[in-house]
């Protein structure tokens, strides 16, 4: 939900308390920014999701050792947060993300997911440190992307793993960069710090599919697809 900045009346605090009771996610904006969700609005904006999300329990479903989740920590660009999506699709990953902060399931994010926003296994946590905790007392692997870290590719991403991505910008929060086990980076050889966030995890997912399915697999004859 997000309320004009700038209305100080009785009927935006009562809403505005109600969406706290009912953890609605709440943000001000000012006028502009309603008017760009919705012209003729009355200083409210409510952002549907275009479906449910799952249970923390469904989202880290699937086979003990081989567990994949990617956790996004703030993402708020919905073409990010739907180009994030298929690539959780692709890998076979469940996604987690903070209750505030992070764009809804709308219907931006399911044009860029391609779809995949009806596959993909989402859920929203209140506290994503307290997340991360419980990964490692389940036995995953925390494994967080930023520029400064270990080289990606010097990382074990086998077992249970949780890869986590911060906003665009401002990368991960402290607390969630300090619950991670690992800090790891992508090596970049141009000019650019960073990628964006969605490439950022195909690359980082896609190595921790080829460490597990693909490790030590002899390669093709001459190195081609479909010699003898």
């Amino acid at each position: 939900m997000l309320l004009d900045s700038q209305r100080r009346d009785r009927r935006l605090a009562e809403l505005a308390r109600l969406c706290r009771a009912r953890g609605v996610p709440l943000r001000y904006g000012d006028r502009e920014a309603l008017d760009r969700l919705a012209r003729g609005n009355q200083g409210a904006v409510a952002r549907t999701a275009v479906r449910g999300y799952a249970s923390e329990e469904e989202a880290l479903e699937g086979d003990a050792g081989r567990r994949l989740v990617i956790v996004l920590d703030g993402v708020e660009d919905p073409q990010n947060l739907g180009a994030v999506l298929r690539v959780a699709d692709g890998v076979g990953a469940g996604v987690i993300l903070p209750e505030r902060g992070s764009a809804p399931l709308s219907e931006a994010v399911a044009r860029s997911s391609a779809g995949a926003v009806e596959r993909v296994r989402i859920a929203r946590v209140g506290n994503l440190r307290r997340l991360l905790d419980r990964l490692k007392e389940q036995g995953f692997r925390v494994v967080g992307l930023e520029a400064a870290g270990t080289d990606l590719y010097r990382v074990d991403l086998t077992g249970d793993l949780a890869l986590v991505l911060g906003a665009e910008g401002r990368g991960m929060r402290r607390l969630v960069r300090e619950g991670c086990d690992v800090v790891a980076r992508l090596p970049m050889r141009g000019k650019l710090a960073s990628l964006n966030v969605a490439t950022a995890a195909a690359a980082a997912a896609y190595e921790a599919v080829r460490q597990r399915d693909f490790s030590g697999r002899p390669e093709d004859s001459g190195g081609r697809p479909g010699n003898p």
